[in-house]
């Protein structure tokens, strides 16, 4: 079994992290958000691997931000594979992508919410080119009904315009509005999506028919880490009445081909 959505940071500024996720979604937030309980917590769930990440909120942040995923990825015997952040007011974005593969990780991950930009802004667009030529999946955070950053119409261009992009819709492709966002992304065959961050919010029926309306060859299994417990989102995964094909399509075989683990 693959994680594949987990945050990390290092353990000066992990709680202060953490607590400032849970003000931004107005949640309560138990776990630590270090890559030792993330692993002790995962592997007693049964997790194998975990896709792991953070956001750079400021351009200054992106190179040691990389560089700490890196670190973390390196030190755990193949347990944890990194995916790294970049910033749309870079000055250098083919440099900061060119880091990023130098590094070893294997994508990137944008917050447009978090970082305040829209996910189709120009800023952005050059960052898509370069990760498409270089076969680089981008993990996108996707809706939040409270801002206009990340939903389905800010999505949608980029998918159209970059055919050759992979692109993951972080929460069903949009969080808060995940019907509706279902609906209008369905049909793109360069957008996969993460369970991360939405069970909890969903009675089991439309959780199961979000699945069916993307296919289970396009969905990932994601725990948000710290915001959720692996076991209960797995438990939670279990009670949708899934085909073993389809829970071995989310909880690995579509994470191994995206990234080609």
């Amino acid at each position: 079994m693959i994680d594949a959505h987990c945050h990390i940071y290092p353990e000066k500024i992990a709680s202060k992290a953490v607590a400032g996720i849970g003000a931004f979604y107005d949640l309560h937030m138990d776990e630590k958000g270090i890559a030792s309980d993330l692993l002790e917590r995962g592997t007693k769930a049964g997790v194998d691997q975990f896709l792991i990440f953070s956001v750079a909120t400021k351009p200054a942040q992106v190179a040691s931000i990389n560089t700490f995923i890196a670190q973390q990825a390196h030190a755990s015997d193949g347990k944890m594979i990194g995916l790294g952040t970049i910033h749309p007011d870079s000055a250098d974005m083919l440099g900061d992508i060119h880091h990023i593969m130098d590094l070893g990780l294997k994508g990137v991950k944008i917050h447009p919410d978090f970082q305040e930009f829209k996910l189709d802004d120009f800023r952005y667009l050059k960052a898509y080119e370069i990760c498409a030529a270089n076969a680089l999946p981008v993990l996108i955070h996707t809706g939040d009904k409270r801002y206009d950053y990340s939903n389905p119409n800010r999505l949608k261009p980029v998918l159209e315009c970059y055919p050759d992009g992979v692109f993951i819709g972080a929460h069903f492709g949009g969080w808060s509005m995940w019907e509706n966002a279902a609906e209008e992304l369905c049909e793109y065959p360069n957008l996969y999506v993460d369970c991360s961050s939405s069970f909890y919010a969903l009675e089991k029926e439309t959780a199961r028919s979000l699945i069916k309306t993307y296919g289970a060859d396009k969905v990932i299994f994601g725990s948000d880490y710290p915001m959720w417990q692996a076991h209960k989102e797995l438990e939670y995964l279990s009670e949708l009445e899934l085909t073993q094909e389809e829970l071995e399509k989310i909880l690995h075989r579509n994470v191994e081909k995206i990234f080609k683990l």
